[in-house]
């Protein structure tokens, strides 16, 4: 066994690389959907297919209106990785899956620590009908995340913004 890869760092792996696509010029996010130990699909954030990518222009209107992280996603062109990687994948696929999520600084890839979906990839997840989602802090450490408590703990009705 030795110096082995844990499962989790392993699929948080695919996910940084996956993030290597991201275009958005604040935070590259990579996600993976995994069930039964397969790769079900896989997201970036990024422009919607067919639209200008905001690396592509150098433009990113929330950084211009000055928004804060975690607000406002109405006004941002991207779609995020959870919704890329659920919009990649069969509903059935997805039914009791782990979601493995990595930020990375776009500026020297550094790993964001203590990041977390958005309320709006929140209920997609929810929907989605996925299990966990464990989210990358470290090379070597992770946050598991069981959905049923962003059920339990309502964040939406909390009047609190960000991530």
């Amino acid at each position: 066994m030795g110096n082995r890869v844990s499962k989790e760092n392993y699929y948080l792996d695919i996910a940084q690389t996956v993030a290597e696509r991201a275009t958005c010029m604040r935070r590259h996010f990579g996600a993976i959907i995994v069930k039964d130990d397969e790769i079900v699909s896989t997201g970036y954030n990024g422009a919607p297919r067919g639209r200008q990518n905001c690396t592509d222009i150098n433009f990113c209107i929330r950084d211009e209106l000055k928004i804060p992280r975690g607000e406002r996603y109405e006004m941002c062109r991207s779609v995020h990785a959870e919704a890329n990687a659920i919009i990649a994948a069969p509903r059935d696929r997805m039914l009791g899956a782990t979601l493995y999520m990595t930020c990375v600084n776009p500026k020297d890839g550094s790993i964001y620590s203590g990041t977390c979906s958005c309320m709006m990839c929140k209920r997609q997840i929810i929907n989605a009908g996925i299990d966990t989602v464990v989210v990358r802090d470290t090379k070597d450490e992770f946050r598991v995340i069981p959905v049923q408590s962003w059920i339990e703990d309502d964040d939406s009705l909390s009047g609190k913004f960000g991530y």
